[in-house]
């Protein structure tokens, strides 16, 4: 039994407890639920240019239909009802709606002056969101900022003609990342999610922006950290396999490490069942609804997905589940029933004084290969 107690729901919390003690409680009692796509509801509501302008920005000079994160601030109620959907549906986490909210990102449309805003804003929202739910219902739900990858990298040169030319240095990702970690915890969130990695060192910039905010100005939180593996390769797209990219990520002690997107349950699981071998972290596990169809479109079903999330959580390899592109709120329903009464994973424990290294030992020799700087 759990020192935290037996209890299937959750009170509301101590005061005497910090939060990831407290979310970590909970992560030895039962698996947590995350909520589903943001986008994928964004788009039910069929919004037009002038929809995501609002009165603000009516007269900005460029485009501004598709970049769903400025609807916190001009359509504030859609993203919260979106939140709550989620919420009364079981989710115990809920993301903000700020996966493109760093200046880099908003660069695009000519808004990244306003990305410490649009972190803030979105925070307040899902803030409120999980506030009222947690009033109603007497059970704490949380609020996890989403810090997605940017559309920057610093492994990959956007230059076939120029391999060694980058578009962004680390600093500047570290500075970008601070400006969005600042309006996440002024507007309220629980946990610092970064998440959908597809670059490692770019979840380092990240994470070193965290680390001196959490040391310089801020009451920590609890982070997760969830990469993103491409393909059947199992293989990230900077080339890192779930493994390496786990190692590579470990020195920043994240209470959930884990992965989302690009692939369905069923073709992410191998990739679950080999990083959770490697980490005494807890599992977050968040994939889309399948593959998509050739009209990049999702097809399965809520009872689809949530009978493979039901076989991870039998087969004792996730902490946390939830959906992330294709998913609704009818998953995450389904998602909550199916993990209800199913125990959590308990996580390895890994020999100690021994470096882990994330790569591989040649067979004859002691040379590395595939081996990434942790």
């Amino acid at each position: 039994m759990s020192p935290c107690g037996p209890s299937q729901s959750d009170p509301l919390s101590d005061p005497q407890k910090s939060m990831e003690d407290e979310i970590e409680c909970i992560l030895q009692k039962r698996i947590m639920v995350l909520d589903g796509g943001m986008g994928t509801m964004i788009q039910r509501h069929a919004l037009t240019e002038e929809d995501f302008r609002g009165q603000e920005f009516k007269d900005h000079s460029r485009p501004l239909k598709g970049n769903n994160d400025l609807l916190s601030i001009t359509q504030p109620d859609i993203i919260y009802d979106i939140h709550k959907e989620y919420l009364l549906s079981g989710a115990d986490i809920i993301e903000t709606n700020t996966f493109s909210s760093t200046r880099v990102a908003q660069a695009d449309y000519g808004l990244e002056h306003l990305a410490y805003r649009l972190n803030r804003v979105s925070a307040q929202v899902a803030r409120k969101a999980a506030d009222t739910v947690t009033a109603e219902t007497g059970i704490r739900r949380y609020v996890a900022g989403a810090m997605g990858p940017t559309n920057r990298t610093l492994s990959v040169s956007p230059s076939v003609e120029r391999p060694d030319y980058r578009n962004i240095t680390f600093d500047e990702l570290v500075e970008a990342y601070t400006e969005q970690a600042k309006g996440l915890l002024d507007g309220g969130v629980d946990i610092l999610l970064v998440e959908t990695i597809f670059d490692t060192a770019n979840a380092k910039a990240a994470l070193f922006a965290l680390q001196m905010l959490f040391e310089e100005e801020y009451a920590s939180r609890p982070i997760f950290v969830s990469g993103t593996i491409v393909d059947k390769s199992g293989r990230t797209l900077s080339g890192q396999t779930g493994e390496a990219f786990v190692i590579s990520v470990s020195h920043s002690k994240p209470l959930c490490i884990g992965l989302n997107c690009a692939l369905g349950a069923v073709e992410m699981r191998p990739f679950i069942e080999t990083i959770g071998k490697c980490t005494t972290s807890y599992i977050i596990c968040y994939p889309n609804a399948g593959l998509p169809n050739t009209f990049g479109g999702y097809d399965e079903t809520p009872e689809v997905t949530a009978t493979h999330i039901k076989n991870f959580a039998l087969d004792g390899l996730v902490n946390i589940v939830g959906g992330c592109c294709g998913t609704t709120p009818a998953h995450i329903r389904k998602i909550a029933e199916v993990v209800k009464f199913c125990k959590p994973r308990v996580p390895p424990s890994l020999s100690q004084g021994y470096m882990l290294l994330s790569g591989k030992v040649c067979n004859g020799s002691n040379f590395i290969t595939n081996a990434s700087v942790t």
